[in-house]
């Protein structure tokens, strides 16, 4: 929802404020919030699933919210601020996103090929 709303609000409501490059920030924030809102669905479904890690889906969910913070909002932040030093920040969300995604993809293998092995 809330990817949704800000990114309706910087297309129709900062369009005449901020100049492309801003806009673009907020684009993109939006929707990486949008792929790891989605992403967070998927570890919700799987976390009722016995033959999936809590413990790895609850890391995965960790990154991605923590991603989505450092990442969407340095970005969302840099838009409307134009404060330079967010840009360090930026890439310790993108960081984030890639251990949330790991965490996931190694919950998925532990739980689908390690049990068809085994």
């Amino acid at each position: 929802m809330c990817s949704v709303l800000i990114g309706a609000f910087a297309a129709h409501g900062l369009k005449q404020v901020l100049d492309s490059y801003a806009l673009g920030l907020i684009e993109t924030a939006a929707k990486y919030q949008m792929y790891h809102a989605i992403a967070l669905l998927l570890v919700g479904v799987m976390a009722s699933q016995s033959q999936f890690s809590e413990k790895l889906l609850h890391w995965a969910a960790f990154f991605f919210v923590l991603g989505i913070i450092l990442f969407s909002g340095s970005l969302y932040l840099l838009a409307v601020s134009n404060v330079k030093w967010l840009v360090t920040v930026t890439p310790l969300g993108g960081c984030a996103f890639i251990l949330g995604w790991l965490m996931l993809t190694v919950s998925i293998y532990k739980g689908v090929i390690l049990t068809k092995l085994g």
